[in-house]
């Protein structure tokens, strides 16, 4: 089996290819990246040591895309992931566009000339903010959680958020050039019958992530904190009690496997993914954590609300549970420490990842 990466120099495109590497037997993994993000470079070094077949080329080039050798299965793991993207300078929306759609478009027209199966990485950020906002929240612990007690709306459980939960607008610019992904992933796969995969993952955390204080919030923080750099508690009164769910790219890549071994071709297309209740963390909590492994660091209040914002995502993964016997084996507290550990040996990550 051939596999396509698309963003393979990327955090989560490098450590999938190396744990699909691992898992699968004979797997041939090519791919291609732009190398535009802060510190790809590094991570083009890693891969072809694994023997990855690199291309350096743009998504957004149909020349680029069509050039591509033929494989079995896409991995499209190529976006701006920050929710953030297009709000500010006069071309970024634009900027989004192009690389979260039009790029996009390309890699469905290259599974569509090789009835190649795509696997789309979408996001936990399609959904309705507003909805997110809405859900019943209390303070426990340092963290906002479930308010157990209180009616939950469709598509929410104490699992966490499924993929029937509202993805009504807004969800961001962001979250709308994923939407559309999807749709488009899906209309393109029934029309030209080939395989899709969609999943809508949660927060992706691990040692070598570039870390910024928009996208790898949690590298970011713990490198941070070790360097003393400033770091703030942003929204929902200054407090740091913001609360996300967080998993390893190695386990998304054993429900990739899960996905591609799968035979039917009905059925739900649609999946989320992450760290699940026993996986979640707080700012405030993530900044005990530091604190107790690296020394105090206080962050600053700003209790100013920012847009896009919310307070609470965890991930509900029954159904990838129920149809892959698929389940997180990285547990929270491994993944912090080899983030800390890999902190320690790169002082120079932050400025590595433009922070």
């Amino acid at each position: 089996m051939k596999i396509l990466i698309t963003g393979v120099c990327g955090f989560v495109g490098s450590t999938l290819a190396e744990g699909l590497l691992e898992q699968v037997e004979g797997l041939r993994v090519t791919g291609i990246d732009n190398l535009m993000r802060p510190g790809a470079e590094t991570n083009r070094t890693r891969i072809e040591r694994l023997g990855v077949e690199f291309t350096h080329g743009d998504l957004r080039s149909a020349s680029d895309v069509a050039g591509l050798p033929a494989c079995d299965w896409v991995i499209d793991a190529a976006a701006n992931p920050s929710v953030l993207a297009g709000l500010s300078g006069p071309q970024s929306s634009r900027l989004l566009f192009e690389h979260n759609l039009a790029g996009f478009g390309n890699v469905l027209e290259y599974c569509k000339a090789h009835k190649a199966g795509m696997m789309l990485l979408s996001s936990s950020r399609v959904y309705s903010i507003p909805a997110l906002a809405a859900i019943p929240l209390r303070v426990r612990d340092q963290a906002f959680t479930l308010d157990a007690a209180a009616p939950l709306p469709c598509g929410l459980t104490l699992n966490g958020i499924g993929g029937n939960f509202s993805t009504a607008a807004p969800v961001s610019l962001y979250g709308a050039t994923k939407l559309a992904s999807e749709i488009m992933a899906l209309e393109y796969g029934a029309a030209y019958d080939f395989p899709v995969w969609v999943t809508r993952c949660g927060l992706l955390a691990g040692a070598g992530q570039f870390g910024t204080a928009a996208q790898g919030i949690v590298a970011f923080w713990v490198n941070a904190h070790l360097r003393r750099r400033p770091i703030r508690y942003i929204g929902f009164d200054g407090a740091g009690y913001q609360t996300r769910d967080a998993f390893h790219p190695r386990d998304l890549a054993a429900l990739m496997v899960a996905q591609m071994r799968t035979a039917r071709t009905g059925g739900q297309r649609v999946y989320t993914a992450g760290g699940g209740p026993t996986n979640t963390i707080s700012l405030a909590q993530l900044t005990a954590w530091c604190d107790s492994r690296f020394g105090r660091h206080t962050p600053t209040a700003d209790p100013e609300p920012r847009t896009y914002d919310i307070p609470w995502m965890v991930m509900d993964n029954s159904e990838a549970a129920r149809d892959f016997g698929w389940q997180v084996n990285i547990p929270l507290p491994t993944i912090l420490k080899g983030i800390a550990q890999h902190a320690g040996q790169h002082p120079d990550w932050l400025e590595k990842s433009h922070a």
